[in-house]
């Protein structure tokens, strides 16, 4: 890109040299010429016009003489009142001389005075021969003679001026010229900038578009480019690390761990993500055992389930038009991807449905929920109701249901499938309704999360609601959704029972009920 950038530029740069030097020519013969000029000039002054001048003047005094406005080639004036009558007498004294006495030859007219006559030059053009210019000068008086310097020398003046105005103009349009070479680079070098720029955009994109194809992140459909599953929960696993640091220590340390079932074996660490369930003293124990000072996977013990629990969730949010505001919208997907993946980490078999509802509710899975735009009024009761029958029929030992709402419920489906809205204690009450439906199902761990209002209203049907279920009420701001969320689920009921390493036998015996009771729970954790 960069070679090309340098040429594009070069080229003009080329262009720019050449317009300078052709404009540095043009000024040298422009100042020449006028040098010559005032030569001329210098040299008309000193000219006797009474004879005919060298060669380089002839032209010049052609010109003069042929102007139709010079002494010389003006008409006569009228005569006089006075001339006229002088005139009259002397043609009387000369009728009555011939009346009265001899006839005699009538003398000459004297002449009147001007000696130098020529023509206007026609359409055609008229020029004047040598001899014509030589006969005129020698008949000229000192007047006219001094009128012929200062045309001569007027024309000469005249010649430099239009020199120099020629010049200026070919100075401007030189100038122009190089301000649209100049204005023409800058903007070749943009564009060349530009498209070098979306080359190497491009040829990313397309790597981009390869590697996230291998890698079954994005699929190609009817011409366009769709994310998939597998890139949405990669995207929501960066948000749950992002939302965990968050968290206090033991919160994540809970988050990493598998998930609980009761029934635990006693054996060394596999996975990583066994640390959560770390024999410590077992392991320290090993260690010393073996001659090592500090724990390491060869020593580390672990209490791994035997049985998995079966888990399932219901995440519920709202995506009614007044989610689209403050970006409520955005967090509440984030915060659900997040969850989403703290349950599949914990139980990778747990069932976890994801519920938008505005005036219906939808099903929808990770793509479907990253995409799911904001829509009309807010169906509580059909959110709750739809809730109610996919936990009614699950058969997992530990069932909870999270509902993200930011307002008051606004609508209700009637008996004939309809979708009411506006009567707003209608809609209340309907949702107070399939919340006592869906409180009936045991086990079941709720908790309502209200995105902060400026209406204490919606509060006060939120904790109407939440307390309907049984459960637990959050209010909260949209960036804070996210650990609220995890921070219930870590805290949520859990049949997991700890027990400690192997300790020496008490100095006294146990009560029956309470040696019973260890030796059951011994057999449970696989101790």
């Amino acid at each position: 890109m960069r070679r090309r950038v340098e040429r594009v530029v070069g080229e003009y740069d080329r262009k720019v040299a050449e317009l300078d030097a052709v404009h540095r020519h043009d000024d040298a013969d422009v100042a020449r010429r006028i040098a010559e000029l005032e030569a001329r000039l210098a040299q008309a002054r000193a000219v006797d016009w009474s004879r005919l001048p060298s060669g380089e003047f002839l032209d010049e005094v052609r010109s003069a003489l042929l102007l139709p406005d010079a002494s010389w080639n003006r008409p006569p004036a009228p005569p006089s009142f006075l001339e006229r009558l002088r005139a009259l007498f002397r043609r009387l004294a000369a009728w009555f001389r011939g009346l009265f006495g001899r006839r005699t030859r009538p003398a000459p007219e004297p002449p009147s005075g001007r000696r130098v006559v020529f023509a206007v030059p026609a359409a055609g053009g008229r020029t004047l021969g040598a001899s014509e210019v030589g006969e005129a000068l020698a008949r000229m008086n000192d007047a006219e003679r001094h009128e012929l310097s200062e045309r001569v020398e007027s024309d000469l003046r005249s010649q430099e001026r239009t020199l120099e105005r020629e010049a200026e103009e070919k100075r401007r349009a030189a100038e122009a010229q190089r301000r649209q070479i100049e204005a023409e680079r800058a903007e070749a070098r943009q564009k060349a900038e530009s498209d070098g720029e979306n080359q190497v955009r491009d040829a990313t994109e397309r790597r981009l578009e390869r590697e996230l194809k291998e890698r079954g992140f994005v699929a190609e459909r009817a011409g366009e480019l769709v994310v998939t599953y597998g890139l949405v929960e990669r995207f929501a696993r960066l948000l749950l690390e992002e939302e965990s640091r968050k968290l206090p220590g033991d919160l994540r340390l809970s988050l990493r761990g598998g998930g609980s079932t009761g029934i635990y074996e006693k054996a060394r660490l596999r996975r990583p993500e066994e640390v959560a369930h770390l024999d410590v003293p077992g392991s320290l124990l090993e260690a010393r055992l073996a001659g090592l000072r500090h724990i390491d996977e060869s020593t580390s013990y672990v209490y791994r389930e035997v049985t998995a629990e079966r888990v399932h969730v219901v995440l519920a949010f709202d995506r009614s038009g007044s989610m689209a505001e403050n970006g409520k919208l955005e967090a509440a997907k984030k915060a659900l991807l997040a969850l989403y993946v703290a349950v599949r980490r914990r139980y990778p078999d747990a069932t976890v449905d994801l519920l938008a509802f505005d005036n219906e509710v939808r099903v929808l899975d990770l793509v479907e929920l990253w995409e799911c735009p904001a829509g009309a009024f807010t169906n509580t009761a059909e959110a709750l109701r739809t809730a109610h029958l996919l936990l009614r029929a699950s058969r997992a030992s530990r069932r909870e249901v999270y509902l993200i709402t930011d307002g008051l419920p606004e609508a209700y489906t009637d008996e004939d499938g309809r979708v009411r809205s506006g009567a707003l204690d209608v809609a209340m009450e309907r949702a107070l309704e399939r919340a006592r439906e869906l409180a009936t199902v045991t086990p079941l761990k709720s908790t309502v999360l209200l995105l902060k209002s400026e209406h204490p209203e919606y509060e006060v049907a939120a904790r109407s609601i939440a307390r309907t279920l049984g459960g637990e009420m959050v209010v909260t701001e949209p960036t804070r959704l996210g650990v609220e969320l995890l921070v219930r689920w870590a805290h949520g009921t859990e049949t997991e029972r700890r027990v400690a390493a192997p300790a020496p036998p008490p100095a006294k015996a146990a009560p029956a009920g309470g040696r019973g009771r260890r030796r059951r729970a011994d057999r449970r954790m696989g101790g």
